[in-house]
């Protein structure tokens, strides 16, 4: 992953060109950047043109213009732009939704009380809330369910921490 010091900010506006990017595949609007984050236009145009300067950002003008992710924003935000990636079905609060979940990492499983996963997912987790029950799996090629409640929400890196609840794999028959 590539190391690029950005303001948390900045990020978060990256962040939201590149959501909004893989959902509308086409340039986003910094009008369309601004609502998701919760900003004026002239603070994320302004963003912009620093990021563009890192290499992070294209601008298109004229009426079907706007701004598109270079492959170094992808990059530095961890993501894949180019890959295959498999859609998880998740549930929040028993209503199956489906998101593309790129990372499930386990910060602590070590103690069955405090049994945290990281979800990160490819879209906004503005739809999230604290406090709600989600389930997200089978996972393509292991099978795995995490099921718990949302413990807390970065929405700057797409990141739903759960406290897990259950936790469970397929076991293969003994050959």
């Amino acid at each position: 992953m590539v190391q690029i010091d950005l303001t948390s900010s900045q990020e978060q506006s990256l962040t939201a060109l590149v959501n909004r990017h893989r959902s509308e595949d086409g340039p986003v609007k910094g009008q369309t950047i601004a609502d998701d984050v919760d900003r004026s236009l002239g603070t994320v145009q302004n963003q912009m043109q620093s990021l563009a300067q890192l290499g992070l950002v294209e601008s298109l003008s004229g009426p079907d213009g706007g701004y598109l992710p270079t492959d170094l924003a992808y990059e530095s935000l961890g993501r894949d732009p180019l890959g295959e990636t498999e859609t998880v079905t998740m549930a929040r609060e028993f209503e199956r939704i489906d998101v593309t979940v790129d990372r499930i990492r386990f910060t602590s499983v070590n103690h069955p009380d405090a049994c945290r996963a990281q979800l990160h997912l490819q879209q906004s987790v503005n739809q999230f809330s604290v406090g709600q029950a989600v389930a997200a799996g089978p996972t393509p090629q292991f099978g795995l369910v995490v099921a718990g409640e949302i413990e807390a929400i970065d929405d700057t890196s797409n990141t739903l921490i759960v406290d897990i609840a259950q936790l469970e794999a397929p076991v293969e028959p003994p050959a």
